[in-house]
């Protein structure tokens, strides 16, 4: 539905119907005013009486060409709540044209005045009036309404049970916020300053008077807290980097106050409502609000550009990272986006949010499991894909272990199905979702990512035509059966919360954040075979994310919460890695995305590979499977060194 009416194709809001009437009487109101404050009432002469008779045959196309005016001036694009200073100058601009419009129609149109039988032109006097209190009418109403609307003509007492806010953030952000908080009153939450690192910022006060009382710095931050004693404090930084987050809720976490933020891009873009509100998005800190490191940034429309128009696939379009794939492929206008899962509940509430909550119509829900040929075959023949993201995969490594010969089939022979059927059918971009558990494999799914990102390599080599790589990265906060919400919910029970041991560290990085740079990844391939590995940042311990997660949760570790060391299990590492030993980290156009460069392998090697991993599967032999997997990281590098020599002149 169209935003605007566009009547005589003047810009008029469609709201605007009550604002366009009220200045119609507005206008005529002045008209009249300006008569009579020039002859001091009605006119009671005989030289008078011709004014009374121009003002009568004046007045009723003197409103209508006015309100026309102010129109074209875009006075009424906008509701009067939205009032500001462009809308004050335009009014003043509107009301000038229009006078002289009404003076110049007068003058040469000269109405006939049949009590003198002569046209009686319009009094300068009369025209100088009308163009001030026009103006000032007009002007005056929406400075009303704007009084009204941010809360200055209300009761100035504090209402009981108000709350002190202290605002990080001066900028655009915080003074949304503060506009937010004093416009409803009905919130009880009070601003009562700033904390800002800019010292331009210092000097000036905002529209309400208020000032920064200092910066983020810990020893300032704790004079600020300890003076104002706020009873809460809001983040209104969305770009703000983690280690800044992390000192304001440490600063107020010891002293007992509670802190939320504003939301980050990624929640605003994602609002499918288009809440703008700020008041309805602030939510408590969470640990992906305090990585300590820069949060990655881009522009998801330019880089994804190569996606628009096209027909888009996403395989495990139903789990933690297929599913933020498919909500940000479709904000860059894919013709058809292909959603694979074999999960029904995961697929169906996928399909749901992007058809009701996001109004995406081109998403198109295939129940179909990647290890099956025939029926991907038919998917591929009856949708046609350009582009593939292959993220269907098994990822919960205790499981995995439980369950080798699963692990391998999903994990490896279907991204081996996945990737020759891409080439057959002569796929555009082909797009493998890895981990850095890759590396160096030490456990059955590690070791199955691996023996997919070979499966890749070696398709590339027998289908040129098709561009192949693989994105490599580690843990995502806050995926299904990840760290973050195993920890929250042994918080949420009393604890204790379980670290496998004080040594282990991770690599982090939120969903948005990685699915972005595996879209910018797409995109990057100078040859097909290529792998791109993801900047994470520096690797976190997991028993500090522990303590981490349960201070923000209001709770001191080791007093209210206990942390209990349980012990690694088989084959888990202390440390991940991104590289392996072989692999060169190289820099490529793209912010934190990084290119592995390294020997090819020899593709009989990896078929040979395939052939017998497969048929440890068709017979089912777990034990099998299990020895032959953990050994695969020492001829994959017989494999490498193998392509070398034979690549050596």
């Amino acid at each position: 539905m169209s935003r605007r009416i566009r009547s005589a194709a003047l810009p008029v809001h469609r709201h605007s119907l009550l604002q366009f009437i009220l200045d119609g009487f507005l206008v005529a109101f002045a008209y009249v005013l300006a008569f009579w404050l020039r002859f001091d009432g009605l006119p009671g002469s005989a030289d008078g009486w011709p004014y009374v008779h121009l003002f009568e045959r004046t007045i009723w196309w003197v409103v209508p060409v006015t309100l026309v005016v102010m129109a074209g001036f875009g006075v009424y694009e906008r509701l009067w709540t939205y009032v500001g200073q462009r809308d004050f100058e335009q009014v003043a601009k509107g009301a000038v044209v229009a006078t002289l419009l009404v003076v110049g129609v007068i003058a040469l149109t000269h109405p006939y005045i049949s009590v003198t039988h002569k046209a009686v032109p319009l009094p300068a006097s009369v025209a100088v009036l009308f163009l001030l209190l026009m103006s000032a009418l007009l002007s005056g109403v929406r400075f009303l309404v704007y009084l009204v609307t941010e809360g200055r003509m209300r009761n100035f007492r504090t209402p009981k049970g108000t709350r002190e806010v202290l605002i990080v953030g001066a900028g655009e952000g915080g003074r949304l916020v503060v506009r937010e908080l004093m416009r409803n009153r009905d919130l009880r939450m009070r601003p009562v300053g700033f904390v800002d690192d800019d010292p331009r910022k210092r000097r000036l006060k905002d529209e309400y008077g208020l000032r920064v009382l200092g910066t983020t710095r810990e020893d300032d931050l704790a004079r600020v807290l300890d003076e104002i004693e706020p009873d809460e404090v809001i983040i209104a930084i969305p770009s703000a980097p983690g280690t800044v987050r992390a000192a304001v809720v440490s600063a107020c976490r010891r002293r007992g106050i509670p802190v939320r933020t504003t939301p980050t891009v990624f929640e605003l873009l994602q609002d499918s409502a288009g809440h703008l509100r700020v008041t309805r998005q602030l939510r408590e800190v969470q640990v992906e609000d305090i990585l300590g490191r820069e949060p990655v940034r881009m522009e998801l429309e330019r880089v994804g550009a190569y996606l628009s128009g096209r027909v888009v696939m996403v395989t495990g379009a139903g789990g933690s990272i297929g599913s933020e794939l498919c909500r940000q492929i479709a904000r860059v206008g894919p013709r058809k986006l292909v959603l694979v899962d074999h999960a029904e509940d995961n697929l169906f509430e996928i399909a749901r949010e992007l058809r009701e909550e996001r109004h995406v119509n081109v998403a198109v829900p295939v129940l179909a499991d990647c290890k099956e040929d025939e029926r991907m075959r038919e998917v591929f023949s009856e949708h046609r894909p350009a582009i593939i993201f292959h993220a269907a995969a098994y990822k919960h490594v205790a499981m995995m272990e439980m369950n080798p010969v699963e692990a391998v089939r999903n994990n490896s022979l279907a991204t081996l199905l996945m990737a020759r059927t891409a080439g057959e059918f002569g796929v555009e971009t082909f797009v493998l979702i890895s981990t850095d558990k890759a590396v160096k494999p030490a456990t059955v799914m590690g070791a199955s990512k691996a023996l997919a990102e070979w499966a890749v390599e070696a398709m590339a080599a027998r289908y040129p035509s098709t561009r192949f790589s693989t994105v490599r990265f580690g843990n995502v906060l806050g995926s299904s059966g990840s760290v973050v919400p195993i920890f929250r919910r042994q918080i949420a029970a009393g604890g204790p919360v379980t670290v496998t041991d004080e040594r282990m560290a991770r690599y982090f990085m939120t969903i948005p954040e990685a699915v972005q740079l595996v879209i910018r990844s797409g995109s990057l391939s100078e040859r097909s075979g290529e792998l791109f590995v993801l900047d994470m940042g520096e690797a976190i311990k997991i028993i500090d994310l522990a303590r981490t997660m349960i201070t923000l949760s209001g709770l001191e570790p080791d007093r209210d919460i206990a942390i209990e060391v349980v012990g690694a299990r088989p084959g888990e590492k202390f440390d991940e890695e991104l590289f392996n030993p072989y692999e060169r980290s190289k820099p490529t156009a793209a912010q934190k995305i990084l290119r592995a460069e390294r020997a090819p392998l020899d593709p009989t090697w990896v078929r040979e590979t395939f052939d017998h991993i497969n048929l440890l599967v068709l017979e089912g032999d777990a034990a099998a499977l299990a020895l032959h997997v953990s050994k695969l990281d020492a001829q994959r590098a017989v494999g490498r060194a193998t392509a070398a020599a034979r690549a050596e002149p």
